[in-house]
């Protein structure tokens, strides 16, 4: 099948990768490949992709790897995806005290998100960076004869 036919075909099945606009650019029963593109629809508040795109693209990978290997008469689904979700994330002493005493740096950090039942239908890390704000720049404050001064 076409990649442009391919990607019309599964996205009217899975209309939130149309949404993304995720491009399905390999599928084989041992490998799945999807691409998302930096666009508008999927970015963040700084214009890079939003974490919420990032999941949606393991998702959609995972999903069609097993998809395309489970039987017939089966129905793959993410594990016990019904009920209210919970999401935990942690750091290490160590990590904190690297994010409280340097400027810039990355930390990964694990997340566990469980069901109700406690059950951890995801598993995951994110890795996450941190750099300088840039400078904030004086705002000028007007005194009572007019004039403008920098505070």
């Amino acid at each position: 099948m076409q990649g442009w036919v391919r990607n019309l075909v599964l996205h009217r099945a899975v209309p939130f990768t149309g949404t993304a606009k995720i491009n399905f650019v390999h599928m084989s029963p041992a490998r799945v490949e999807v691409h998302l593109a930096n666009q508008r629809p999927v970015q963040n508040h700084i214009g890079g992709v939003h974490a919420s795109a990032m999941n949606l693209l393991a998702e959609t990978a995972t999903g069609m790897v097993v998809g395309m290997n489970v039987r017939d008469d089966c129905l793959p689904l993410a594990k016990e995806l019904t009920s209210a979700l919970k999401a935990v994330a942690t750091l290490s002493p160590e990590q904190q005290h690297a994010l409280h005493s340097t400027d810039k740096g990355e930390v990964t950090v694990k997340v566990v998100v469980t069901d109700e039942a406690g059950i951890e239908p995801v598993e995951c890390t994110f890795v996450w960076a941190w750099i300088p704000a840039r400078p904030r720049q004086p705002m000028p404050v007007t005194t009572p004869q007019g004039n403008k001064e920098q505070s």
